[in-house]
């Protein structure tokens, strides 16, 4: 009966790995990270970062490990967006796929271990066509994001301690690819009471100079009404 059962598990036997979609924010840009595969099927193809998940870790820990890889990042939120299951999605073979996000600050020392490891950033407007169904991927991640940015707050770990408004209704841009209305976005964030006023000013966006803000402490189940309950 064992031999049986153990027959039977290796007759449906089925690849598992994940696939990290890796947003990074970088002057003023929302991009994705890929790379070019480096093995067939599809070898020199635009890809996702991915890799299998092994015998004694979770999906999770495989989708930190693959990020840290490539990045160097470990203290990083991912997300689980969608489990693919598809058993013709991967010429390779019956691949499952768990699939994650990550919103990170690009800055030059992520930079230099995302080359040296052969991937590249490109823009959301930008991207190339990429292999298998990862540009279905993309698009899902796209909406995990942007629906956790309609219930909280996103730029905590993006920004510097202070920024403006007007950076703060970018990203937002950026994350929902159009362009929101700068005095209702700012009537809106202010109503909810996230952000701390200083008295100083960024003379650079205009005469008058525009204030700075910061993120005041979020405690636990704090913020969580949806932020655009309404277009705005």
């Amino acid at each position: 009966m064992v031999t049986r059962i153990y027959d039977q598990y290796q007759e449906n036997k089925r690849f598992v790995a994940v696939d990290c979609v890796i947003f990074g924010y970088e002057q003023e840009k929302l991009k994705l990270l890929v790379f070019q595969r480096a093995i067939e099927p599809s070898k020199g193809e635009w890809s996702l970062l991915g890799g299998w998940v092994k015998q004694n870790e979770s999906a999770e820990d495989a989708a930190r490990r693959v990020l840290n890889k490539l990045t160097g990042l470990c203290d990083v939120y991912l997300e689980q967006v969608h489990t693919f299951s598809d058993p013709n999605r991967d010429p390779g073979g019956s691949v499952l796929t768990i699939e994650y996000y990550a919103l990170i600050k690009i800055d030059e020392d992520i930079n230099a271990l995302i080359q040296k490891n052969g991937a590249k950033w490109f823009t959301l407007g930008e991207l190339p066509n990429l292999i298998f169904d990862h540009n279905i991927l993309v698009e899902k991640a796209l909406e995990k994001l942007r629906l956790r940015s309609s219930y909280e707050i996103i730029g905590r770990k993006l920004f510097p301690e202070k920024f403006t408004l007007t950076r703060l209704r970018n990203l937002y841009n950026q994350i929902f690819q159009k362009e929101f209305d700068p005095g209702n976005f700012r009537k809106k964030i202010l109503s909810l009471k996230i952000l701390d006023k200083l008295d100083e000013k960024d003379m650079s966006e205009s005469r008058k100079g525009a204030f700075y803000f910061k993120f005041k402490e979020k405690n636990e189940g704090e913020f969580n009404d949806p932020i655009f309950k309404r277009s705005i």
